[in-house]
């Protein structure tokens, strides 16, 4: 008969006491025998701690009623984390081994234990923000990613909302996916990076190439418009990518077409997985050119019409921070064996998407986005000098199969000159307020803010190079227009 399960041990050593001490009273009485309380029996057992709790959970994840992964890291690296078991046989009579049999023992072997390259005062920050973001825009989920643009290192990994895995009444199936690395979305202007870089790299604009642009452009049956109306301007390529206008990515878009567009979305590592050892990882969606409609060059152009992850768009610009050279993002350091021997895991060689002057330039032009004249002022960190680019993104409802709410992102790096780390936020069908400026540039504030000054990384100068945004400031500085 089972009177209770899963108490510690400074339970059952206390109830064994007091068993204990009571029957060396009743013994010592007439009869006392009859009494005395016996049969009772430990039985060990073990369970799965997870002394983070909340704060690495969609990450971490949890085990099964057997001891497998079944999310998160538990899940992707269980190989690696679940040992063997032991093996005795041996020939048996009746219960005994029989002398001169075959015995063959094969002793258990323990699971090597990993470091994952977290972060855990930066992971606290990032999740504690992020939850912040969440419940106040009411939004349907965020998630954050810290990321070392040279080695790809993962710093933080947060989302909410997130649950206890030492609670299982907190565990719904829907909790434990990992929205960094599983859910998709259609990452809107903060897509315009890729169009702007391709054209920077094959030669097509300049920092200071002058477009005129439309508040809106019908192409064939549709008519595509900028998030605010204005009247016709004349702006540069920085410009049209500080104020985020759509028109002036399809026009972009125009001059790249549909084959080389493409292959800079894949170049950028659009369309595959990340390989960040995270389970579930999706490639996301990017059809093939051969797939594409009229009207598939310029939605893809200004970032819609294909889905990435959160880990995919950090990854598109730590590639930018890191000189045009893209490195795989990582979440294992390394691995201890059972003799305590600790091998770090190796960081594969980057492969080169741009050449480092389209990155400098690019760096400096994402400059202008955290100005005061463009879409994230309120991403601008005092002291440093911050590159990045907003997202607000129509959301695809597959309830409906149409487009229902919005995606709302800031993608950033620091310092802007010599990147260090990138910060990428995404909040999800928040309520009300929906702008990426507004939503994602505080939470992106809150957190590099706090990894530059933990890191000791040391305040920068103001830019001596920097781009005109409209044609106008760029005649009053050269006396000509480019």
């Amino acid at each position: 008969m089972l009177i209770a399960k899963d108490v510690t041990p400074a339970v059952w050593r206390a109830v064994n006491t007091a068993i204990t001490n009571y029957n060396k009273v009743v013994m010592a009485q007439k009869g006392g025998i009859s009494k005395r309380l016996g049969g009772f029996v430990p039985e060990r057992s073990y369970i799965r701690d997870y002394p983070s709790g909340t704060l690495t959970a969609s990450l971490v994840g949890i085990i099964n009623n057997e001891g497998d992964g079944a999310a998160g890291i538990e899940s992707s690296l269980n190989s690696l984390l679940a040992g063997t078991n032991g093996k005795y046989r041996y020939a048996n009579g009746r219960g005994n081994i029989i002398p001169g049999s075959e015995e063959v023992q094969v002793e258990a072997k323990s699971g090597t234990s990993i470091r994952l390259t977290i972060d855990r005062d930066v992971q606290w920050v990032a999740q504690n923000a992020i939850n912040q973001a969440v419940a106040s825009s009411r939004a349907k989920s965020g998630t954050v990613v810290v990321m070392d643009p040279k080695t790809g290192k993962i710093l933080a990994q947060a989302s909410a909302p997130t649950f206890d895995p030492n609670n299982s009444a907190t565990i719904t199936l829907d909790k434990l996916s990992n929205p960094a690395v599983q859910e998709v979305y259609e990452p809107g202007s903060t897509g315009k990076v890729i169009t702007v870089a391709a054209a920077m790299e094959e030669g097509k604009v300049s920092p200071d190439t002058i477009f005129t642009i439309p508040y809106s452009m019908k192409i064939y049956d549709r008519t595509f418009h900028d998030h605010e109306k204005h009247p016709t301007q004349r702006l540069t390529t920085t410009g049209l990518l500080a104020v985020s206008s759509n028109t002036g990515a399809i026009k972009i878009g125009n001059m790249l077409g549909q084959d080389t567009l493409y292959k800079y979305l894949r170049k950028f590592g659009i369309g595959e997985t990340t390989d960040s050892k995270l389970p579930g990882e999706s490639a996301g969606i990017l059809h093939p050119v051969k797939n594409w409609s009229g009207t598939s060059l310029p939605t893809i152009a200004f970032g819609q019409g294909y889905s990435v992850t959160a880990m995919q768009s950090t990854s598109v610009f730590a590639t930018i921070a890191n000189d045009g050279v893209r490195v795989k993002p990582t979440i294992l350091a390394g691995v201890v064996d059972q003799s305590g021997k600790y091998t770090p895991a190796k960081i594969e060689a980057g492969e080169r998407v741009l050449s480092a002057d389209t990155a400098l330039k690019m760096r400096t032009m994402m400059e202008s986005v955290v100005s005061k004249d463009g879409t994230a002022p309120t991403a601008a960190i005092p002291g440093y000098r911050v590159a990045g680019k907003t997202g607000t993104a129509m959301r695809y409802n597959s309830a409906c199969s149409c487009y229902s709410g919005y995606t709302a992102s800031f993608i950033g790096f620091a310092p802007a000159d010599k990147p260090q780390y990138v910060v990428s936020v995404t909040i999800q069908d928040p309520q009300g307020l929906h702008w990426g400026g507004a939503l994602a540039g505080p939470v992106f504030k809150k957190v590099m803010s706090f990894v530059l000054q933990s890191e000791k990384v040391k305040p920068t100068p103001p830019a001596e190079i920097f781009y005109s945004l409209t044609e106008s400031k760029l005649k009053s500085k050269t006396g000509k227009s480019a």
